[in-house]
């Protein structure tokens, strides 16, 4: 019997692009190659499309890929394809983009499709879904920049455009310092500062507003950062709980990927009742995305208090053998590349 021909993407164009080649080029090693005919190919920072003829070799957050051929007929070479794991994380590979154009391919992909995709990449609007399920999360604040005007938008989405100041003392009498300033679309803590005060609230937010037009302002919530990893299609199954433990302030770019003192606990050191709770509401946050195949929710858990608020949902998280993802199933007994073979089933049967 032929093997199953499945393409992993990695790379792109986001801000993301040197994390996703770690994840996507780990994946293509530990696909059951008994199983799979796996071709590895590579989006460039430019948008352009290659073969990776060789990705034997390690790569670390930073290091440049190696070997290629570009393709010169993509739609032809996407068409050969079974299936495609799209290992690409952040603008133009988590957002529905390249989702859409599967699905106008009709070739089954791993992971959410295009609606479930733009929303959890988009992270004012998961607070807008998140609210209509009746999740808790901490209060938040939307503003958009429009050339160099800054409009205010409230929680009917009536706009109104205000000097920047203006706009950071209506958000001062909503929420409480420390605040954190988020670009909407923007992912793997890219473009996120924490402010204090009200000049550096003005000031991250002019910041935030270089990664995209839409900002979310949140207050800080204390607690454990909890995460839990979500699987399925239909009958949609959580792990166990994780724990992180930044080395810095909080969960920077840096702290992820280049600070050795982050630590992640797996089990959480969490009661069992908040336990179940967590994996309960990470379920329904991933239902309520419309989400399919897998995603990584975040919590932050209050034991004193008992409060549960989710942070965010990540449709294509951080997947090396040692990311938060694959080590929570592994805790499970589900191995690194069993997990690959179940979600590369799942866009099957999709």
């Amino acid at each position: 019997m032929s093997r199953i021909k499945v393409g992993v993407i990695f790379g792109g164009m986001s801000t993301e692009h040197d994390v996703s080649i770690v994840s996507g080029t780990s994946i293509a090693k530990k696909i059951d190659k008994n199983k799979y005919d796996v071709l590895p190919i590579y989006i460039d920072k430019n948008g352009i499309w290659y073969e990776g003829l060789d990705i034997s070799k390690k790569y670390e957050v930073g290091d440049k890929i190696e070997n290629l051929k570009k393709i010169d007929n993509l739609i032809e070479y996407l068409k050969k394809l079974d299936v495609i794991f799209p290992v690409l994380h952040g603008l133009y590979g988590e957002d529905g983009t390249i989702q859409g154009l599967f699905e106008l391919l009709k070739i089954p992909y791993v992971g959410c499709r295009v609606l479930g995709s733009s929303i959890a990449m988009d992270k004012v609007y998961t607070k807008i879904i998140f609210d209509k399920a009746n999740i808790k999360q901490a209060k938040y604040e939307y503003i958009r920049k429009y050339k160099d005007e800054y409009i205010y938008v409230d929680k009917e989405f009536n706009e109104k455009r205000y000097k920047l100041n203006d706009i950071c003392k209506i958000i001062e009498n909503n929420l409480t310092y420390p605040i954190f300033i988020k670009p909407s679309n923007s992912g793997s803590s890219v473009g996120i500062n924490k402010a204090n005060n009200i000049s550096e609230l003005e000031k991250y937010i002019e910041y935030a507003s270089n990664y995209d037009a839409k900002i979310l302002i949140e207050e800080n919530i204390v607690g454990k950062e909890i995460e839990c990893s979500v699987i399925g299609n239909e009958n949609v199954e959580a792990s166990c709980l994780g724990e992180i433990t930044p080395a810095e302030d909080f969960y920077t770019f840096d702290a992820k990927y280049k600070n050795a003192e982050s630590k992640l606990t797996i089990p959480a050191k969490i009661n069992n009742e908040l336990t179940n709770k967590v994996r309960y509401i990470a379920l329904k946050a991933f239902k309520a995305i419309d989400g399919k195949g897998l995603a990584r929710v975040d919590f932050f858990v209050n034991e004193k208090t008992e409060e549960i608020y989710i942070n965010e949902i990540n449709t294509m998280p951080g997947f090396t053998e040692i990311s938060m993802y694959p080590k929570l199933w592994e805790q499970v007994g589900l191995e690194y590349s069993n997990l690959l073979d179940k979600l590369i089933q799942l866009a099957l049967e999709k």
